[in-house]
């Protein structure tokens, strides 16, 4: 049975009162609101419509009520009848029912004066859930397993929401200019608050709508940064913080002090920073910013191979941490003799060359040495995990020798971020279909080459049909699971720039070595 607009915005406005969205007296103008938002001039209700009730929280479809609103919005002019439109057009409806940013802002400082930061932060993730700004339904469509390697459990995650990023287009995007004619400069900047998005046709392109984000203010380093949540998060309560300028990415020491002062404040969760240079560093290199969230990584839980001690760093206790990138493990009770320790690591990354295993830290004025940082509490304790990173590239890994190599792209090409390093792959969404593909033709004993969703993974898949004969169906996604997930873990390794043999155990003693 149809649903008619009437009810829809009825619904909708009922979850909205549920959630605490909007006041009860202003429920009236909410349907006005919504009613404006799609291009109607009223909503008498249908004589099919339920009776009134109060919807309660958690019932409501809230994507599939967007998506007719949005249908309603487009069919009387208001956007376009392409994907992007309908989304800005749900994204304007729901923006109707979300707190000014004012409002959150003294909601959120009021929660974490009364009852903390584990509270306040447990509000501000509900209402952007709430809100529709962290898409849970999207994420809930996401494929994840847990796959075994000689690193431990490797945890991996094909998302569905985003597409795969060429690496030399991260570096491009990051490399440009700002320019002040685009609005918002890019999709981290805090302009995006409220933002209607625009389309494709634009002269600026197209840029999604963000009527329905939030960003919490927060002070760090005596700068102005936000803090939101991200709409497609990869892990639990994934955060974003932006700092309020439009600048490029940076680790240096302010930044390693930014995401202590985020520990300190919210100490439950974990921050840290993509790599500032191409190739090793994040998606977005334009705008400065952070990630955190409440997630255990698996890298977090990887035991520590080597301990060792830097002169001039007392109370902190220094170790290699055997993980298939280079990772410096740095701990102390004390934060400023762990931020001494971290900017000690990464100073003396920045210039050290080592060509016998391919470290050079720059080619005449461009540098390629730098780290992924990223902190956490162990107990009362700070911790810093230091991952080594160098972008130098080569005639054989043109995209990069600590890249994942060219073998492992029908998995994975994108860069090795942030959330990868710590040991959660995020695969691009072509791997749903193209993995089951190889599935299939293991069931069926045929040539992976012969089918086109398979063969893009060529060789690799006729390996595992030579290796895996006469499976069952479920066998079959268990062992292509598994072995997509050992992949990842050969481009962890490839990423490392001390390798677990002998030359690049010899070349990790020797830059602890230059740090003693």
């Amino acid at each position: 049975m149809a649903v008619s607009l009437s009810a829809d915005i009825r619904a909708l406005v009922d979850y909205a009162l549920g959630c605490g969205l909007v006041d009860p007296a202003d429920g009236a103008w909410a349907r006005n609101s919504l009613l404006e938002a799609v291009g109607a001039d009223g909503c008498a209700p249908d004589r099919s419509d339920p009776p009134e009730s109060d919807l309660p929280e958690g019932d409501l479809d809230l994507e599939a009520v967007l998506g007719r609103l949005a249908d309603v919005a487009v069919a009387n002019g208001l956007y376009e009848d392409t994907a992007g439109g309908r989304d800005r057009a749900a994204m304007a409806v729901m923006g109707r029912l979300v707190p000014r940013p004012s409002a959150v802002d003294a909601a959120f400082r009021a929660v974490e004066a009364s009852e903390g930061p584990r509270a306040a932060t447990d509000w501000f993730y509900r209402l952007c859930c709430d809100a529709g700004y962290v898409r849970r339904a999207a994420i809930a469509r996401n494929v994840a397993w847990v796959s075994p390697t000689r690193w431990g459990d490797l945890q991996i995650t094909i998302n569905l929401s985003k597409p795969e990023k060429d690496p030399r287009d991260i570096a491009s995007a990051g490399a440009a200019p700002a320019d002040g004619d685009v609005y918002p400069a890019c999709q981290l900047c805090v302009e995006n608050e409220g933002y209607p998005g625009r389309p494709a046709s634009s002269p600026f392109g197209d840029h999604p709508a963000r009527q329905n984000l939030r960003i919490v203010p927060v002070t760090l380093q005596s700068e102005p940064w936000g803090l939101q949540y991200s709409p497609y998060a990869y892990f639990g309560e994934h955060c974003i913080v932006m700092s309020r300028e439009h600048r490029p990415m940076h680790v240096d020491r302010t930044s390693m002090a930014c995401l202590l002062d985020l520990l300190d404040r919210f100490p439950r969760y974990f921050f840290g920073s993509n790599a500032d240079l191409p190739v090793v560093g994040g998606s977005i290199l334009s705008h400065d910013h952070f990630q955190g969230g409440r997630h255990v990584f698996p890298m977090m839980e990887a035991p520590v191979e080597e301990a060792f001690s830097m002169e001039g760093c007392p109370g902190v206790d220094c170790a290699v941490v055997r993980w298939p990138l280079s990772v410096i493990r740095l701990e102390s009770d004390d934060r400023d003799a762990l931020l001494d320790a971290a900017c000690r690591v990464l100073d003396r990354w920045r210039t050290y060359d080592d060509p016998a295993v391919g470290v050079l830290s720059r080619t005449g004025a461009v540098p390629h040495n730098t780290v992924t940082p990223i902190v956490y509490r162990v107990g009362d304790r700070y911790r810093a995990d230091l991952a080594l990173r160098c972008n130098v590239t080569s005639d054989e890994h043109p995209l990069g020798v600590f890249h994942p190599h060219e073998e492992w792209h029908h998995i994975k090409k994108e860069n090795i971020g942030l959330i990868e390093v710590m040991g959660l792959a995020i695969l691009p969404p072509r791997l749903v279909p193209e993995l089951a593909a190889v599935a299939r033709c293991l069931v069926a004993g045929t040539d992976p080459m012969d089918d086109p969703e398979a063969a893009p993974h060529g060789e690799w898949a006729r390996g595992l049909a030579g290796r895996y004969p006469g499976l069952t169906p479920g066998e079959a996604e268990s062992v292509v699971r598994g072995e997509a997930g050992d992949v990842f873990a050969h481009v962890l390794e490839d990423a490392g720039v001390f390798k677990w043999d002998e030359a690049g155990r010899a070349a990790q003693r020797r830059f602890l070595e230059a740090l003693a």
